[in-house]
């Protein structure tokens, strides 16, 4: 389901589950490979990416329509990794193979940069479109993280951006061929391995406290 390996300061961890949903089992097994970077005490830096044509297509609505009595200690669940990668004691980048869509777009968020596949492959947040809204926590994510034009444009209209789209409205840093993706994002990290975990989390919890708190607070309001 996921595979985390180290490449010198590096740990790379790959989402290895067709469309890389959140379900149950995916997010147990990426809470306890950030559990193994968490506890790293030397240089370090996290790259995470997916497997084929998709990032992730985030939350498992299979699951979901078969556990409804479930929707709001999942939902609580998906708030918690979002806001554990953003106040993450290391440096993060997404190294994004193909499709991030909904969820998906929302955990590339939560990374310090992201990296993305040129000519195949979408970042959309298409919940407008699938007639639901965002959770306060997730649209508090998603404020603040993408310029206010962006967030409004990809929230209202469901857009899907190519990658280079994605770069020029500030939703990423950098676009890559599909077999650079991974080598751009894990030298990126690299060079940020060094960085003091502690200090990092540090700063990011005071740039984005509302989003923050908003994650960490009610799924619903």
């Amino acid at each position: 389901m996921i595979d985390l390996q180290r490449d010198g300061d590096v740990y790379v961890l790959r989402f290895d589950a067709g469309e890389n949903r959140f379900g149950p089992g995916f997010l147990t097994a990426v809470e306890e490979a950030l559990d193994t970077v968490e506890k790293d005490e030397g240089p370090r830096a996290l790259v995470t990416t997916g497997t084929g044509k998709f990032y992730s297509n985030g939350l498992d609505l299979e699951w979901l329509g078969a556990n409804p009595g479930a929707f709001e200690e999942y939902l609580r669940r998906v708030h918690a990794l979002y806001a554990r990668l953003l106040a993450f004691p290391a440096p993060t980048v997404a190294a994004v193979n193909g499709h991030a869509f909904a969820g998906g777009g929302m955990l590339v968020l939560a990374h310090d940069f992201a990296v993305m596949r040129e000519e195949r492959g979408y970042f959309c947040l298409p919940e407008v479109d699938l007639g639901m809204s965002f959770t306060p926590g997730m649209s508090a994510l998603i404020r603040a993280r993408l310029p206010v034009a962006t967030a409004h444009e990809a929230m209202l209209t469901g857009r899907r951006y190519t990658a280079e789209q994605a770069r020029d409205a500030g939703i990423l840093q950098h676009v890559a061929a599909e077999a650079e993706v991974l080598p751009v994002a894990t030298g990126l990290a690299a060079s940020l391995a060094g960085k003091d975990g502690a200090v990092v989390a540090q700063i990011r919890s005071g740039m984005y406290p509302a989003a923050l708190e908003a994650l960490r607070g009610p799924v619903f309001s």
